[in-house]
Parts: structure tokens; C-alpha cells; sequence
């Protein structure tokens, strides 16, 4: 079973910068591709961003590229998240989720993820302004 848990979430003013982490309890770290993900209330939730665990590759929400970096430290198990220039709007839940490398699934099929990954719980990060 896999299992994860994302920390780091806090309250920031608008401008500055939080690095969330997401443990991720797996047998192989290459066998998963490991996603943020965030949902502000009354919205939908959304794909952040994402890492690929067998060859590093990633991905990004337009929203957040050139303002968020997502790493992984392999041996930890670790995933992280580094936001800077936060804004406003980058208030959400934020959860980290896994799915297997081989289904392919994007950043932006959410629906994908929740269906045949796995989602941790959420770190609460709210902007102010």
C-alpha cells in the first residue's frame, strides 16, 4: 500500500515563499510519478505540478511555472515543493498524490489521479495580501 503525507503548509504574506514536503512510504520510488495538487474552497481541485520518479522529469500548472519548483530527494522518499512570490491565490489545501509511471497519467487529469492513484492528506497554505 502506499502512503503519503505532505507538510510544510503555513500562513505567508504575499511575495514570500513556503516549501512544502510530501513523504511517500513505496517499495520503489521509480515505479511512481509523484504530484501536487491543491483545491481553494468552492473550487475544483487542480494539478500543481509533478515529478516523474524514474526519469525526473517534470511538469507544471501554468499558473505556478516560473514561481514553483518541485525535487525529490530519492533516498528520503521525499517530494518537495518550493513556492516562491506567492500570491493570493495560491491559497488552498494542498495534497500530494501517486500513481503508477507506467499509466501515464498527466498533471491535468485529476480525475486520473484520484481514480487509480493514491492521495495523501492535505497542508493547509493561505496568502494573505
Amino acid at each position: 500500500d502506499v502512503q503519503l503525507q505532505a507538510s510544510g503548509g503555513g500562513l505567508v504574506q504575499a511575495g514570500g515563499s513556503l516549501r512544502l514536503s510530501c513523504v511517500v512510504s513505496v517499495f520503489s520510488f521509480d515505479d511512481y510519478s509523484i504530484g501536487w495538487f491543491r483545491q481553494a474552497p468552492g473550487k475544483e481541485r487542480e494539478g500543481v505540478s509533478l515529478i516523474s520518479g524514474s526519469d525526473g522529469s517534470t511538469d507544471y500548472a501554468d499558473s505556478v511555472k516560473g514561481r514553483f519548483t518541485i525535487s525529490a530527494a530519492i533516498a528520503k522518499k521525499t517530494v518537495y515543493l518550493q513556492m516562491n512570490n506567492l500570491k493570493p491565490e495560491d491559497t488552498a489545501l494542498y495534497y500530494c498524490a501517486a500513481v503508477s509511471v507506467v499509466l501515464g497519467v498527466s498533471l491535468s487529469d485529476v480525475s486520473g489521479w484520484q481514480r487509480f492513484g493514491y492521495l495523501g492528506q492535505g497542508t493547509l497554505v493561505t496568502v494573505s495580501s
